[in-house]
């Protein structure tokens, strides 16, 4: 499976502006699409993959266990944009393996895990 690579990952939300928002304070920019006779949306790549939040329709449900992981500059200064927009760390900032961590929670739900990577690759790990 060498040769396999995300290159989409599509959300669905009852309010694409709210989750754009959400994503935009992550430092993600979007830019509203629309492909055909489709529904308009947000797109924004990431690299070689592209992240888009379409309109959910009504009973289309979420699935529960979604997570996304973004590796950040500042988790500090993420927390602080969305504290702003009323949205809090369900676990707080902490030293992990990787780095410090987080993990926040859309507003249609979705875990989204924040990791701001260790600068130095020989710093000890907690």
């Amino acid at each position: 499976m060498e040769n396999v690579l995300l290159n989409l990952v599509v959300l669905c939300s009852p309010d694409i502006e709210r989750s754009r928002a959400f994503y935009e304070a992550l430092g993600l920019r979007f830019q509203l699409e629309r492909h055909g006779s489709g529904p308009e949306h947000y797109a924004c790549e990431l690299g070689k993959t592209v992240l888009e939040i379409y309109p959910r329709t009504l009973g289309q449900a979420v699935a529960p266990c979604t997570r996304f992981g973004f590796s950040v500059a500042s988790i500090e200064e993420v927390v602080v944009r969305l504290a702003r927009m009323n949205i809090y760390p369900v676990a707080e900032p902490r030293a992990s393996l990787w780095g410090r961590r987080a993990v926040l929670q859309d507003p249609d739900g979705h875990r989204v895990e924040l990791l701001e990577p260790r600068e130095v690759e020989n710093e000890p790990a907690p």
